[in-house]
């Protein structure tokens, strides 16, 4: 009797384990989406339309990265490890431009494919990974710059607070800004090599080392959601906040709410939950045959007081 019951004990817990997967079709695509981290309201957008992809295509998606965006080395082991066990595909946001890189060579080696999605890795789209989906980063750090300089009337002291080493999609941002400052004779750049680091602390910490140059700057730039809340942070706990010409980067709630509040002059909204979906339904095109783009850009807009109401950007921010 008693052996009868640990047999039907072990097939209840066996029962329910095998209740905690979703099931899938025979033969179902299995997708691994790594992420630069996981802590960031953009990431959590990215998730919600890569998952939305996954069910409308009934491909099973395996969200898995990083906590923050300065571990390069968990995204390598996480690759090889998704390349080894053989999923139908990788959809990956490398931290690094060039580390990353013989990872995934060794996956497209292994038959497993893989997009790179919000930030670039060294080689072709289309030839050394098979698409690269994306925010057109130089053309949002050029928006960036349009409209500080604007906000500015072509004149004054800026600082730029850089987001963290060797991320290829914030470089981009950062080259399209300084691009536009280096267009007008007036424009004087206080401070652009430092970087903020890859948290909001740090970004505070790092943005509350330059308060000389914060307290005697007309404007200021920063390129990511995580180096504008540091920034942010940093003004407000220095009294300075909503008495420079702000532009960010990413509008999160946080951030829509400091638009609201003067704190921040204007933001770059990439559309996270689009540039998810996208990448997603691009593997799972691939995957079945179908050609594809090398390069697909999820498009960027400038959003400001005066338009955040507009049906657009309300699209973009309210997701």
């Amino acid at each position: 009797m008693r052996t009868l019951c640990r047999l039907a004990l072990i097939g209840a817990v066996v029962l329910a384990i095998g209740c905690e997967r979703t099931p899938q079709p025979a033969g179902a695509l299995r997708l691994a989406v790594i992420p630069k981290g996981t802590t960031h309201v953009f990431w959590k957008s990215v998730e919600a339309g890569a998952k939305k992809a996954g069910q409308e295509e009934q491909v099973q998606i395996i969200w898995k990265g990083p906590l923050t965006e300065n571990d390069a080395a968990q995204q390598i082991a996480l690759v090889e490890q998704f390349a080894t066990e053989g999923v139908s595909g990788i959809v990956l946001a490398p931290l690094d431009a060039n580390s990353l890189r013989r990872p995934v060579q060794q996956a497209m080696a292994r038959k497993v494919p893989v997009v790179i999605y919000d930030s670039g890795l060294s080689g072709e789209p289309g030839k050394d990974f098979v698409s690269f989906v994306a925010t057109d980063n130089r053309k949002g750090g050029t928006l960036a710059g349009e409209e500080l300089v604007r906000l500015l009337g072509g004149k004054g002291k800026v600082v730029l607070l850089r987001y963290n080493v060797g991320s290829a999609s914030t470089d981009e941002r950062e080259k399209g800004f300084l691009e536009v400052m280096a267009k007008y004779p007036g424009i004087v750049m206080l401070e652009k090599d430092r970087y903020g680091g890859a948290t909001v602390g740090e970004a505070q910490k790092n943005a509350e080392n330059l308060l000389d140059k914060l307290k005697e700057c007309d404007g200021i730039f920063c390129p990511n959601e995580s180096s504008t809340l540091g920034m942010l942070n940093a003004l407000k706990a220095n009294g300075l906040a909503g008495k420079k010409k702000f532009v960010g980067f990413d509008a999160t709630p946080a951030l829509v709410t400091a638009l609201k509040a003067g704190e921040v002059q204007a933001l770059v909204a990439q559309n996270p939950t689009h540039m998810g979906y996208t990448a997603v339904k691009t593997m799972v095109r691939h995957l079945r045959g179908e050609k594809v783009e090398p390069v697909i850009d999820t498009g960027c807009e400038l959003v400001t007081l005066e338009n955040l109401d507009t049906p657009k950007i309300k699209a973009m921010v309210e997701q």
